[in-house]
């Protein structure tokens, strides 16, 4: 049977209030049957809500364990033998066990490993897992290995025909992530666990264009993923306010036995999201820095690594960034420079001045040269 995307398939299980969920859900469903297909249709007509009743209510007979016979589920809820059949044929197409043995004991009755309410998904559903953890494995997750075994429990209920549907389903995506250290995942998985605690951590974190990393203790509030890396929120006692360490450059992390409580209602990627990377770990007063160029010589500005994260607003001709003087004094010029006159610098006129004195040292240097 060919598996077609609305194509509903049951896989693992579900307990108490989900259970509930899913019978609901279920009362709401609606199969239509086309030769070999099923379609899945939210919106129900009132006259055909019975004809579920008395599928899911089928279904709930069969999972008492017990061998029925199809004259009898007919008898109980009213039906004819010949509807009986069918409903069992759509019970199997959507993945549960049921099985017909004939003879003096036979009768209709689902395998044992089928013990609770069956949890639906349809194909599109799957490919939605499936590429949700791509996306995890290329962020860096500290959880992948947990995320992968989990996917494999739900592969492994599903029939050959649509573990090859899935596979072609998904085989079209791929997410490219950038290389991590693998002291990443651990710092990751301690740092969440110190958040669930309420555990202060004592930290070695090298800053951004410190020679060596500086110890400090922390009381982590949660993470944050933006832009290909991982933030940790935290309190830091030395400076005695809310600041942000990206993740890879914490050296060493160390629980202690301090504990302390969250404020309420705090949100670490709300406070991300109000905070530039710049106000959370600047050395200096922040400044504006305005660029103009073509679009594929401000592509390459902007995709630079260490600039990427200073960007606060960008046109098809013009970057705009914001970080602190001393980083900006130390490092943008001999950047900057290297693009010649593709680029324009419109503020501030200290980066302008600085760039303009490093270009006439250049040809400086060049009309001494006697060769």
């Amino acid at each position: 049977m060919r598996i077609t995307p609305n194509r509903i398939i049951s896989l693992g299980t579900l307990t108490g209030a989900s259970a509930y969920l899913a019978k609901s859900a279920f009362l709401k469903c609606e199969f239509v049957q086309y030769s070999d297909q099923f379609h899945f249709h939210g919106e129900k007509r009132r006259a055909r809500v019975a004809k579920w009743d008395n599928m899911l209510s089928m279904l709930w007979m069969l999972r008492s364990g017990r061998k029925l016979t199809a004259a009898q589920i007919a008898d109980s809820l009213e039906i004819s033998v010949r509807t009986v059949y069918r409903y069992i044929d759509a019970l199997c197409a959507s993945g549960v066990p049921v099985v017909a043995e004939s003879g003096h004991d036979g009768g209709i009755r689902i395998l044992e490993s089928f013990k609770e309410t069956p949890l639906f998904f349809n194909s599109i559903e799957l490919k939605a897992l499936v590429d949700a953890y791509k996306f995890a494995q290329g962020a860096g997750y500290p959880y992948t290995e947990e995320l992968e075994s989990a996917l494999a429990k739900v592969e492994n209920g599903l029939h050959e025909e649509q573990r090859d549907d899935l596979s072609r389903q998904t085989s079209g995506l791929d997410v490219i992530s950038p290389a991590r250290p693998p002291s990443v995942v651990a710092l990751l998985r301690d740092l969440e666990q110190a958040v669930m605690d309420g555990r202060t951590v004592r930290i070695a974190y090298r800053k951004a264009q410190a020679e060596r990393a500086d110890e400090r203790e922390v009381d982590p509030y949660g993470l944050a993923y933006d832009r290909n890396e991982w933030y940790a929120v935290a309190f830091c006692h030395r400076s005695r306010a809310v600041r942000t360490f990206r993740v890879d450059r914490i050296a060493r992390l160390e629980p202690t036995e301090a504990r302390f409580e969250k404020p309420e209602h705090f949100s670490a990627s709300a406070y991300f999201r109000d905070q530039s990377e710049q106000e959370r770990e600047a050395d200096g007063p922040l400044t504006v820095i305005r660029i103009e160029g073509e679009p594929d010589t401000l592509n390459a500005v902007c995709g630079h690594w260490h600039m990427r994260h200073y960007l606060t607003e960008r046109t098809d001709r013009e970057a705009r960034f914001l970080l602190d003087v001393p980083t900006m004094d130390k490092y943008l010029p001999r950047y900057l420079i290297t693009f010649g006159t593709a680029i324009r610098i419109r503020e501030p006129l200290e980066l302008k001045r600085r760039i303009r004195e490093m270009a006439c040292e250049i040809a400086k240097h060049y009309e001494d040269d006697p060769g």
